[in-house]
């Protein structure tokens, strides 16, 4: 990940909210024969006291989460919308273009957790996803069916031991070309709007 100090959050908390808004990451580790695995899925933060711990689940008998066991050491990936930036658009248009986007690599390391941990997490999972009276939350299913389904998952903690980011908005330009670049990425398709609108928040506060 790039580390430049001018593509960084003005204040840390701005990293924590951008996570617990982007839950849906990328777990990635190594297996026994050292070859890089991952797999897509949310990911819930929480934070106790000065630490930072995420939780989350996976299917048993799959080779990301038998890496897992493995190898306790991931890196969890959360991102968000994202769009090519033209140099056209710059006020000196000699220069390289260029692509906005945010990012925060997250690492850590993993332990599995037991089945009343799982029961915990699953019923975090739909609190956090589903709307407060849906029948889908877990303690409102049939539990027999809830236990049947337990036993092909396998839910685990990530203690948090590094956080880096990169939330590149164009923040190196100029005011007019950068005023010029969010124009433009109004036009441009939903993940071209969505860093228009964060670039326009930015410049007003």
């Amino acid at each position: 990940m790039y580390n430049i100090p001018y593509f960084k959050a003005e204040n840390p908390r701005e990293v924590i909210e951008f996570m617990k808004g982007n839950p849906f990451a990328v777990l990635c580790g190594v297996n026994e024969k050292d070859i890089p695995v991952a797999t897509h899925l949310p990911l819930l933060l929480e934070e106790r006291g000065d630490k930072l711990f995420l939780q989350g689940h996976s299917m048993k008998k799959q080779g990301h989460t038998d890496a897992y066991y493995q190898n306790p050491n991931v890196l969890a990936i959360f991102s968000d919308a994202h769009s090519y930036v033209s140099a056209s658009w710059y006020r000196n248009t000699k220069v390289a273009s260029t692509w906005n986007y945010q990012a925060v690599h997250v690492t850590g390391h993993l332990r599995m957790l037991d089945d009343a941990a799982l029961h915990a997490v699953l019923t975090r999972v739909t609190r956090a996803f589903e709307a407060a009276d849906s029948p889908s939350l877990v303690e409102q299913l049939d539990p027999e069916y809830v236990q049947q389904m337990m036993k092909a998952i396998v839910a685990f903690e990530i203690e948090v031991i590094a956080v880096e980011h990169v939330f590149k908005l164009s923040q190196n330009r100029d005011a007019h070309s950068y005023q010029n670049i969010i124009t433009h990425l109004r036009e441009g398709d939903p993940g071209a709007q969505e860093i228009a609108r964060i670039m326009e928040e930015k410049k007003k506060g």
